[in-house]
């Protein structure tokens, strides 16, 4: 048990350091996680994912958007049914995200189905559950198989040869899908060059002069509705201005719309909201909600229904990375802190040159950390790369940070690491993938939400 009092300071909500400077997620040990389920080790606070998916929806309470959470943030079953019992949607990209959606319990009325390339295959599963991609037999969290489930409340379409094949596919199963086309508004999100979406030389969305025809060659077409817009600008985004931006554009396009006898009733938003890690300040949800619904407040009042697809708001924050030390070695003119997690487990800091803040998760009372800062304000640190097994010199979880002595055998924590770490993690080098666990607040424990692989299982399926 850990020793009470905690500190005053938490680093972030659910997560401290106790009087000892002992990490502690939503109450429960790090280390006696990690000893139980060994590491690396990723662990979700299920507290965080109900409380971030609240102040979320308060924010946005007078548009009353549908929240579909982004499932490519972090789809494992139980964090993605915790949210769904929360009330949210889905937003999927595959149509493995499809499944794991349906398999969430969520209605298929509440799943939007997005991405640029979706195959025949996906848009059939999509469209009637006959097509399920994990079998029409396959029972659902409520038992039922999925051949009853049903078609997707939207598809995202990405282009007109996407409506051309939805539209035919529709006709083939008897259904009448609905969709937004997804516009590409020209806005820059100000973001990182690989994560922007928004902008006129990415490969999402439809350029706005070529939205009314499609339009108007959609109209009245018995198996495909196309009923609204749709825009993702890329992600993390620090602020509400592109957000506002690209409204400012839609609604005049909705407008125009409008005018030439094509009323809309969706216009979904889409995700990528910032948050801290650390390094700045982005908006708090009800800093971008205070710009955001006065612009919706007015399309809600003509009819219209707002979506919204957020993810890395609702998982980053509760989740964190544990990971073992295996060596601390000198080099010439560097330290490096060897560990066994890497761009393999966490693939952001190489990627996308992203911070995270990574601290030991047990340190002398002085070393506990009051924030995620780069430069924390205390003695005794020293600089260090922490660095994983990979064979790439990309290999890294962080650079040139200070850092309190640690050695072999000690864990170090990776905060802000539930948005696209597993989601993004891979077995190279044959490095299974870790385990998960999900921690309840209030002396609910731990649960083991995904075993960790093993090295049999990388090989099993090609000596069959």
């Amino acid at each position: 048990m850990p020793p009470t009092p905690y500190r005053s300071e938490a680093i972030l909500p659910f997560i401290e350091y106790d009087t000892a400077g002992r990490l502690h997620i939503d109450g429960t040990s790090a280390a006696e996680l990690a000893s139980e389920y060994g590491t690396p080790l990723y662990i979700y606070s299920a507290r965080a994912l109900r409380e971030n998916f609240a102040r979320l929806r308060a924010a946005f309470a007078p548009v009353d958007p549908l929240l579909c959470y982004a499932l490519k943030a972090c789809g494992n079953l139980s964090v993605i049914r915790e949210l769904a019992d929360a009330g949210a949607g889905m937003d999927v990209v595959s149509g493995g995200e499809l499944e794991r959606a349906w398999l969430s319990g969520v209605p298929m009325s509440k799943v939007v189905f997005a991405g640029v390339g979706k195959s025949e295959r996906e848009i059939l599963a999509a469209l009637d559950g006959r097509f399920s991609l994990i079998g029409a037999d396959r029972a659902g969290r409520d038992g039922g198989p999925a051949s009853e489930r049903g078609c997707v409340g939207l598809f995202n379409i990405e282009s007109q040869e996407e409506c051309e094949r939805i539209a035919m596919l529709a006709e083939r199963v008897g259904v009448q899908a609905k969709g937004c086309l997804r516009v590409n508004p020209d806005v820059d999100a100000h973001t990182h060059k690989y994560t922007t979406t928004g902008k006129s030389e990415n490969k999402f969305g439809i350029d706005i002069p070529h939205v009314a025809p499609l339009f108007r060659g959609f109209a009245g077409h018995p198996h495909l509705h196309l009923t609204g817009l749709h825009v993702h600008l890329g992600s993390p985004i620090a602020t509400a201005g592109p957000y506002a931006e690209a409204i400012g554009v839609l609604s005049t396009l909705i407008d125009q719309l409008r005018d030439h006898g094509t009323p809309l009733t969706v216009l979904n938003i889409g995700g990528g909201y910032g948050v801290d890690y650390g390094k700045g300040a982005p908006q708090t949800p009800e800093e971008f909600a205070s710009v955001l619904v006065p612009l919706l407040g007015p399309l809600v009042d003509r009819g219209m229904r707002i979506v919204m697809e957020p993810g890395r708001s609702i998982i980053c924050h509760a989740g964190v990375l544990l990971s073992r030390v295996e060596y601390v070695k000198q080099g010439r003119t560097k330290r490096f802190i060897v560990c066994d997690a890497g761009m393999h487990t966490l693939i952001r800091p190489s990627l996308y040159q992203a911070y995270h803040f990574v601290w030991p998760a047990n340190v002398r009372a002085e070393h506990a950390p009051r924030n995620m800062g780069e430069n924390q304000p205390m003695p005794g640190l020293s600089a260090c790369d922490v660095v994983g097994p990979i064979c790439e010199s990309s290999d890294f979880l962080a650079q040139n940070r200070a850092l309190p002595d640690v050695a072999a055998g000690d864990l170090l924590a990776v905060f802000c690491a539930g948005a696209y770490g597993m989601s993004m993690a891979s077995t190279y080098n044959d490095h299974p993938k870790p385990a998960e666990v999900m921690v309840e607040g209030g002396g609910g424990g731990a649960r083991e939400i995904r075993p960790r692989g093993t090295e049999w299982d990388l090989i099993a399926t090609e000596l069959m």
